[in-house]
């Protein structure tokens, strides 16, 4: 991969997509659910701890990044194995922010939407009431 300064935030936005999405999202749900059953339930602390890891966007994005640095090949500061370790510690860091951030949006907008839909829901009934009184 081509040593581009600002690759690391690019890298960062696919693991936080990618943690986020097998973490969060409704499309994994049944097998984040399984895996949280098993990491619950398992005899073993190793196979908890395996299942655990699926179910923690933070857990899963140190995963990802291994993953995507030994794709990529990508290594920051240093070309030796020391600029593996600081790209992987640099896009786990950047994804989680970009995750929270994310967190952080996504619970302003569902705020917002519910206060419409209570702004909505009042208006519905005054609506109503006016209605009746014309009656």
């Amino acid at each position: 991969m081509e040593s581009n300064p600002y690759n690391f935030l690019i890298l960062a936005a696919v693991v936080a997509c990618i943690a986020w999405t097998i973490t969060k999202e409704e499309v994994f749900r049944e097998s984040r659910e399984f895996c949280v059953d098993k990491s619950k339930s398992c005899n073993t602390v190793w196979k908890r701890k395996f299942f655990y890891v699926f179910t923690c966007e933070y857990c899963f994005s140190h995963y990802v990044t291994i993953l995507l640095l030994a794709i990529t090949g990508y290594k920051m500061i240093y070309d030796n194995w020391i600029g593996f370790v600081v790209s992987g510690f640099t896009i786990v860091w950047t994804a989680n922010i970009y995750m929270s951030l994310y967190a952080l949006i996504r619970i302003d907008l569902k705020k917002e939407k519910i206060e419409a839909e209570e702004t909505a829901l009042k208006l519905k009934k005054l609506e109503d009431k006016n209605q009746e009184k014309r009656e």
